[in-house]
C-alpha cells in the first residue's frame, strides 16, 4: 500500500483509541481506590500496637511522667472505686438494739440483760400487801362468820420474803388459822418457788409445818398456788386457784377455789385423813379506785370425807352456802 493511503488511515486508528484508553484509565482508578478500603472495620478508640517492635524504647527516660499521678482531673474523670467485700460475705443491715427497762424502776438508767437474767432488775427492794378476803358471811341462826385471807412480801423481783394469814372466826371462836413465812426464788417469768414454815395458830391446837411449793401465773392468767407440807404427824396439801373476768374496766367477776388435803386424820383440829375440806366462791367486785374494790359473793365450805362424818357427830352441819360481802384491798 502506499504511503499516501496509509496516512488517513493512521489518523483513523489514533482517534479510535483515545476514548478507549480513557476507559481503561477510570476503571483502573475505581480498582484502586477500592483496594485502599481496609478488609476490617476500624477499631474503637485505642490504637492496637501489638504489631510494634517495643524493644528499642528500653532505652527511654520516663521519669519526667512520674508527677502525672498528682495531676488533678475532673471529678467525672476519676470515679469512686467501690470498697471490697471479702469474698463470701454478705451485707448486713445493723439492727436497732432492744433496751429493756422495768416500768417502775427507780431511775431512767436502761437495764443490762446478763446470761438472760435482769440483774440490775433486782437493784430495788419493795414492800406490797394484798387482803385477798375480807369479808362477812352471813347465815340465819346466828352462824355467821368473818373471813380474812391476805400476804404481803418484801424483796425484789427474784428474791421475797412472804408473810400469808388466813382463817374463819365464828362466835367469837378462830378456825382454819394458818400463818405462813415463806423465802420464795423467781424460777422462770411466771412462777416462783416458796419455802419455810407454816403454823396452825386459832383456837385449836397449835400444829407446825415446813413447806414447799409453788405459785403464779399459769395458762390463760390463771393465777394458782400449789403446796406441800410436811411434820411428824404425815404430809398434807393445798391448792389454790382463781380467775378473773373483766366485765368492764372496773367490774371483774372472780371465781375462786381452796382445797386441802391430809395423809392423817387430827380430831382436835377437826380435821380429817383424805380430801379433807373445800372453800369456794363467787365474788363480783367493783374497783372504786384500783387500791379498794368492795365486792358481794355466794361462797360454800364444806368439810369432805372422813371430815364431813366428824361435823356431823358434832351436830353441825356438813356444808354451808352463803351470802357474802366485803372489801378486797392493797398497797
Amino acid at each position: 500500500m502506499k504511503t499516501g493511503n496509509m496516512l488517513p488511515l493512521a489518523l483513523l486508528s489514533c482517534l479510535l483509541a483515545s476514548p478507549l484508553q480513557a476507559m481503561d484509565g477510570m476503571n483502573m482508578g475505581h480498582s484502586a481506590s477500592g483496594a485502599e478500603k481496609p478488609s476490617q472495620p476500624a477499631r474503637k478508640a485505642g490504637h492496637d500496637m501489638s504489631g510494634m517492635d517495643m524493644s528499642d524504647m528500653g532505652d527511654m527516660d520516663m521519669s519526667g511522667m512520674n508527677g502525672m499521678a498528682d495531676m488533678d482531673m475532673p471529678d467525672k474523670a476519676r470515679p469512686a472505686a467501690p470498697k471490697a467485700q471479702p469474698a463470701g460475705s454478705r451485707t448486713t443491715e445493723k439492727k436497732p438494739r432492744i433496751v429493756y427497762k422495768a416500768v417502775d424502776a427507780p431511775s431512767s438508767a436502761p437495764m443490762v440483760d446478763i446470761g438472760h437474767h435482769m440483774h440490775g432488775m433486782d437493784a430495788g427492794r419493795w414492800f406490797h400487801g394484798v387482803l385477798d378476803e375480807f369479808e362477812g358471811r352471813y347465815q340465819t341462826g346466828g352462824k355467821s362468820s368473818l373471813r380474812w385471807d391476805g400476804e404481803a412480801w418484801y424483796g425484789g423481783d427474784y428474791n421475797r420474803l412472804w408473810l400469808k394469814s388466813e382463817g374463819t372466826m365464828t362466835k367469837g371462836r378462830v378456825r382454819d388459822g394458818d400463818q405462813e413465812l415463806l423465802y420464795s426464788r423467781a424460777i422462770s417469768t411466771y412462777f416462783n418457788l416458796q419455802g419455810g414454815v407454816r403454823l396452825d395458830l386459832d383456837s385449836g391446837p397449835t400444829r407446825a409445818w415446813g413447806a414447799v411449793g409453788v405459785e403464779g401465773l399459769a395458762l390463760y392468767q390463771f393465777e394458782v398456788q400449789a403446796t406441800g407440807y410436811f411434820s411428824d404427824r404425815g404430809v398434807a396439801g393445798r391448792f389454790e386457784g382463781s380467775y378473773d373476768i373483766l366485765l368492764t374496766n372496773r367490774l371483774i367477776l372472780q371465781p375462786q377455789v381452796e382445797l386441802n388435803l391430809y395423809s392423817r386424820a387430827d380430831p382436835r383440829r377437826q380435821v380429817g385423813s383424805g380430801l379433807a375440806d373445800i372453800d369456794t366462791g363467787l365474788r363480783l367486785r367493783y374497783e372504786v379506785w384500783r387500791k379498794m374494790a368492795p365486792y358481794v359473793a355466794v361462797t360454800y365450805d364444806s368439810p369432805l370425807t372422813q371430815g364431813r362424818h366428824m361435823a356431823r357427830k358434832r351436830g353441825e352441819k356438813a356444808s354451808e352456802a352463803r351470802f357474802t360481802f366485803g372489801i378486797r384491798s392493797w398497797f
